[in-house]
């Protein structure tokens, strides 16, 4: 009896281990193209589980400890057997759906987000019908299978283990000493949930073991990650302490761009007050607007614009997801690691952005959008930031057209916005007008078929249709004083084996044109999307010192030009010097091409987070 009572949570234990341990060579077999190109071979595949067991011994320990208790009382405690293998049941399907549920949402994220499932999901999840319109109907259906057959297969294991649970009591002559023995089973246990004797508890940093982060994440245990990750970097100021705060101060005195003496020296525009037109362009990748595909061009209008107006050949998106983008562009403010300032009201209505600046001068300031401002807060945001006028699908209707899973496409959306612009112009008022696109946004459902690969039809289909609308401006009486920014929220994996954390990663165009722009050029300067406000208020010769963080690209030196960007687990930094990339799992540098730009990143990134602990 007492042998079958041991033998029982060993039994679960090992299951669970095996069942952690399956998912490596399973999500290595989903990505190989990713696995293949880290050049790492069988061998990477055996050093993955070998690395990956630390983080899926500790998950066992979890999963352990209701068996380990079950089986301590049921020493003591007489109940049915019936009843306590009921109990164990339940217990084991509640582990077997969030484990399958867990696998199963994270072999489709990981293909979009470039890390392993954490906290960030819950951050969409918040809005689960607007999450799920980025869903495509395959795409559902193939996950759903998927954590369907995961979870019967897992609570298949651990019925069989379940055979080995014997519920009848001990006598308290056996039951003492038994009860020992459990207690040291126990700790046993907490040593696996801790991760070992060590100074260090586990944590994500055990499994990273390769300079290929491919490497690393795959042997990641996603149901560790999510899980560790649900309170992460609620203490803001001491989430990243690279520097004492007078070191951090004096560094970030060096780079902070709200200088009130700085002025640009290069004025681009042919007034200080044009109507000013903001264009988001969801998931518009310099990696896609360079693609061709047969010799043609992906973007032509993008190719065509490009040459017609100021285009920025070093510019770079801050994060890889729109919330973050949004702030960045709008509000000059940079993306954090694993939390998004947007869905923090009390904090993201403090921060400065373009439309309170220009609404201080007098203009009347609109944002539209084909789906629902409601995802991810921008609602509140973009009220809170200034914006007075809020136009979304609710708020749409176009005779003989349904929305798409996602909201109206860009067809509709630009024809509207032109005619939208026309008519502001029309009504005197200086003004600043908003879009997001959305049919570059998976599912890539588009009313088009020019490219097989449906991400670069889609791709076009937005292209197309900004290219459109831009023509149907440029024909109006709005075009003379008109100021047109086309500017990506984020970059995309395209091609898929991309690295997440390289610059080519989160190198995005962006383009000034209208009649407001004195000449076409190239400007060679680095920066990202959180200098779009300084260098347009620069221009705009409208005062920005409230943007710490945002730097006039066109400003004379100090502040040092670069380009920074946050990805889940780290940051990078390019300039005309080099890169550097740093990974917080592991923390270490993954590439420093250039002296100082470690420090750079550290230093605004730091300085970010101490900067929301402060607001």
């Amino acid at each position: 009896m007492l042998r079958r009572k041991i033998a029982f949570p060993l039994a679960v234990f090992a299951a669970t281990v095996g069942v952690m341990a399956l998912q490596k060579p399973l999500f290595m077999a989903w990505y190989a193209g990713e696995a293949a190109a880290t050049g790492a071979g069988w061998r990477g595949w055996f050093e993955v589980l070998g690395h990956g067991l630390s983080l899926d011994l500790t998950v066992a320990g979890y999963v352990t400890a209701v068996p380990l208790l079950v089986v301590l009382l049921s020493l003591w405690v007489r109940l049915p057997q019936r009843l306590w293998r009921a109990l164990l049941t339940g217990y084991f399907a509640l582990v077997a759906l969030l484990t399958a549920v867990v696998f199963a949402v994270d072999l489709a994220l990981y293909e979009h987000w470039g890390f392993r499932i954490d906290a960030t999901v819950l951050i969409y999840l918040a809005d689960p019908k607007e999450a799920m319109a980025s869903v495509d109907w395959w795409l559902g259906v193939r996950q759903t299978l998927i954590a369907a057959l995961c979870t019967a297969g897992i609570l298949w294991l651990y019925r069989r283990t379940l055979r080995l649970f014997d519920g009848e009591p001990l006598g308290v002559r056996s039951a003492a000493p038994a009860t020992l023995l459990f207690v040291m089973l126990a700790a046993f246990d907490f040593l696996a949930i801790r991760g070992g004797t060590g100074a260090s508890v586990a944590n994500v940093s055990k499994v990273c073991f390769s300079s290929e982060a491919f490497l690393n994440h795959a042997a990641t245990n996603p149901l560790f990650s999510l899980l560790s990750s649900l309170g992460d970097n609620e203490d803001y100021a001491a989430a990243y302490p690279f520097y004492d705060t007078e070191t951090l101060d004096a560094h970030f005195a060096a780079l902070r761009g709200d200088d009130p003496a700085q002025r640009p020296d290069t004025l681009l525009l042919t007034t200080r007050r044009p109507n000013v037109v903001v264009v988001i362009l969801e998931s518009f990748a310099r990696t896609v607007m360079d693609e061709q595909v047969g010799g043609e061009p992906v973007m032509p209008s993008m190719q065509r614009l490009k040459g017609e107006g100021l285009w920025f050949e070093n510019f770079f998106a801050n994060s890889f997801r729109t919330d973050r983008g949004e702030v960045a562009i709008l509000s000059g403010y940079p993306a954090q690691t694993r939390t998004s300032i947007m869905k923090l009201p009390a904090k993201s209505r403090t921060l400065p952005s373009i439309a309170r600046s220009l609404a201080a001068e007098g203009y009347a300031t609109s944002f539209a959008y084909g789906g629902d401002l409601n995802f991810t807060n921008q609602a509140q945001y973009m009220y809170a930031t200034g914006w007075q006028e809020l136009i979304w699908q609710r708020d749409l209707r176009f005779a003989g057209a349904d929305p798409s899973d996602w909201g109206w496409d860009d067809a509709l959306m630009c024809d509207w916005f032109a005619q939208r612009v026309i008519d502001l112009d029309a009504a005197g008022q200086p003004f600043l007008a908003g879009l997001l696109t959305l049919s570059s946004h998976k599912p890539f459902d588009v009313p088009y078929a020019k490219f097989e690969n449906e991400v670069l039809n889609a791709m076009a289909f937005s292209d197309e249709c900004v290219g459109r609308m831009v023509e149907r401006l440029k024909a109006s009486p709005a075009w003379e004083n008109l100021l047109v920014i086309l500017v990506a929220d984020h970059g995309y994996p395209y091609p898929k084996t991309l690295p997440y954390n390289v610059p080519l990663r989160h190198r995005i165009p962006m383009i000034w044109t209208g009649g407001a722009v004195r000449a076409p050029g190239v400007v060679e300067t680095y920066g990202s999307q959180i200098d779009l406000a300084a260098t347009l208020l620069g221009q705009l010769g409208i005062a920005h010192g409230d943007y710490a963080f945002s730097k006039d690209l066109f400003a004379p030196e100090p502040p040092r030009k670069f380009a920074y960007y946050t990805f889940n687990d780290g940051f990078g930094v390019v300039d005309a010097s080099g890169e550097a990339i740093w990974d917080a799992t592991s923390d270490r540098a993954v590439s420093e091409t250039a002296p100082g730009l470690l420090d750079v990143g550290r230093t605004m990134l730091q300085r970010t987070y101490r900067d929301m602990a402060e607001r």
